[in-house]
């Protein structure tokens, strides 16, 4: 039997709650950007996102200079709603029943520009959160 204490109870509440409250600005936002823009707006959102979480965690949650869960509701809620596997998944998937070249380049554009934004983001928290 796992038992949690009153203390323990409220922080996961807050957890759960601060991903949930960001979750919903950061799909919105996904959602603004894919109406807009099709599936450019899933690239750019990908991208930006895999850049943003890269340099959140090694300016901020690395460092713990944010409550836990605020970091959680960044990274997880806004971050992790901005960005989906599962849109790029279907997205290529059907890009690739009409248009196989370009469900290729945007396989290698959203994978390898994904990797890269990604270090970028990591070197450039990097050399921000020095002290």
């Amino acid at each position: 039997m796992v038992t949690i204490q009153n203390g323990e109870l409220k922080m996961k509440i807050r957890k759960v709650i601060a991903v949930g409250l960001f979750a919903f600005g950061g799909g919105m936002l996904r959602y603004l950007v894919n109406s807009g823009w099709g599936v450019l707006g899933i690239l750019v959102c990908n991208l930006i996102g895999s850049f943003l979480l890269a340099l959140l965690t090694y300016t901020v949650i690395e460092r713990k200079l944010v409550a836990n869960w605020l970091s959680l509701g960044l990274g997880t809620g806004l971050i992790g709603a901005l960005t989906t596997f599962s849109t790029f998944a279907a997205t290529t998937i059907q890009l690739w029943q009409s248009h196989p070249l370009a469900a290729g380049l945007y396989f290698i554009v959203s994978s390898g520009g994904g990797l890269a934004m990604a270090l970028l983001g990591a070197w450039l928290g990097r050399r921000l959160g020095r002290d």
